[in-house]
């Protein structure tokens, strides 16, 4: 009998310890982090963080009624995006539901930079706004004398952000005052990337700046005579970015000297991704490139079916983009193979973001989607690991009781004369 009882108390547990593992089976992702600004990160390297999207499910989207060509941010659970109907967003990264959103004076092309409870983002009316994040709140704005499609970048209090009036602006992140201002020759649509006190960003006029973060000081410029749009990206000892010529380049982090380039065929106006060794990046021939980042020789392409002003975002060994042709493609960062690809209604020209198994993006159809991994409802998993657990702990009582009486009965039997 106390054998008996012990089988069942085994039993229990081993049950007890599947039911608990499969309750997070539905949940489970790697350790959460967040994608605060444009890029990601103050490099610009536009790596996620969290498991991959293997396979593609709509999450939710959530209708701006405007086209959504900025690129989407997450912080702690709650979404941010702007729109060209002139509003930023803040939604439920969970179901997209709205939590609040405000209205500047022009359309918001601008990736926000979320920090310290305060998302900065620059609108068409020409202004950079510092909103309270919880709410919505306007704190503070600061007037350029052009439109802000630049995303800013924060760094230890301070805010850089370019605009079309010529000018790369440094503000206090505090009340929005002008620390410094560095004029260039053209618009600035570039974004800031901010590494090691230097900030590097690019200029219509042609040339890729590196400048004093507190100073605004000029350290160094880079021209091939054809205009920039796209934001630099730095990674160790490489400074990345692509021209109007159609080809990405390699500059020395130093000096600004080039290292190698590499020639699409077409203008480009995205951002490099680097990660594992390896620049991606798009251009209007339609086509993403992987390059070596060490010498720029070309691993592989992929051809989408539309332009790609999209930057690529990386989680594990996937790529993200976006491309012209309405679709959100991931594909093998070490291949190209596509793994998937998830079809809006609008030229997707936003920048995904990656957070914790999540892609997040726009499209000019108006929307912000979420694509997730589809998972197995936790209640209906649960229900047929404990109907199974329960088959598994019957069989085994029985056959211990049947082995146990067989046992008993030889017992018996070798005892009679």
């Amino acid at each position: 009998m106390k054998d008996s009882l012990a089988v069942v108390f085994v039993a229990i547990l081993f049950l007890s310890s599947i039911l608990s593992g499969s309750s997070s089976v539905g949940t489970a992702q790697q350790a959460s982090g967040d994608w605060p600004m444009f890029r990601a990160d103050l490099t610009h390297s536009g790596v996620g963080t969290g498991s991959p999207v293997l396979i593609s499910k709509l999450l939710w989207n959530y209708s701006t009624g405007g086209q959504v060509y900025s690129s989407p941010v997450e912080v702690n659970g709650v979404v941010f995006v702007g729109s060209l109907n002139g509003n930023i967003y803040a939604l439920k990264a969970n179901n997209g539901a709205k939590l609040w959103n405000c209205t500047t004076g022009g359309a918001v092309y601008s990736c926000p930079a979320v920090t310290g409870g305060v998302v900065f983002v620059g609108s068409a009316d020409g202004k950079l706004y510092a909103l309270n994040a919880t709410s919505g709140i306007k704190l503070w704005s600061f007037s350029t004398g052009g439109e802000v499609d630049s995303s800013p970048a924060f760094a230890n209090g301070v805010v850089y952000v370019g605009s079309y009036d010529n000018n790369v602006y440094a503000l206090n992140a505090s009340d929005g005052s002008k620390l410094w201002v560095f004029s260039t020759l053209a618009p600035v649509w570039s974004s800031p990337a901010v590494v090691s006190g230097v900030v590097y960003i690019g200029s219509t006029d042609g040339y890729t700046y590196a400048l004093d973060a507190s100073s605004g000081t000029e350290l160094w410029k880079y021209t091939n005579g054809y205009p920039t749009e796209s934001s630099p990206t730095i990674v160790g000892e490489f400074v990345y970015t692509a021209y109007d010529n159609g080809s990405v380049y390699a500059l020395n982090v130093t000096d600004g000297a080039q290292v190698w380039s590499y020639a699409t065929g077409n203008i480009i106006k995205s951002s490099c991704a680097v990660a594992h060794g390896v620049v991606y990046i798009g251009s209007l021939d339609q086509d993403i490139y992987a390059l070596n980042a060490s010498d720029g020789a070309k691993l592989w392409n992929y051809t989408t079916g539309g332009t790609v002003y999209s930057a690529s975002a990386i989680v594990g060994d996937v790529v993200y983009v976006g491309s012209a042709d309405a679709n959100i493609y991931a594909l093998n960062a070490s291949s190209g193979t596509k793994l998937w690809s998830y079809t809006t209604n609008g030229y997707v020209e936003s920048s995904p973001a990656v957070v914790n198994g999540v892609v997040y993006v726009g499209s000019l159809d108006g929307n912000i989607y979420a694509l997730t991994n589809p998972t197995p409802k936790s209640n209906e998993l649960s229900a047929v690991i404990f109907a199974v657990a329960l088959c598994i702990i019957f069989s085994s009582i029985v056959a211990f009781v049947v082995i146990r009486k067989k046992k008993q009965s030889i017992r018996k039997t070798r005892s009679q004369p």
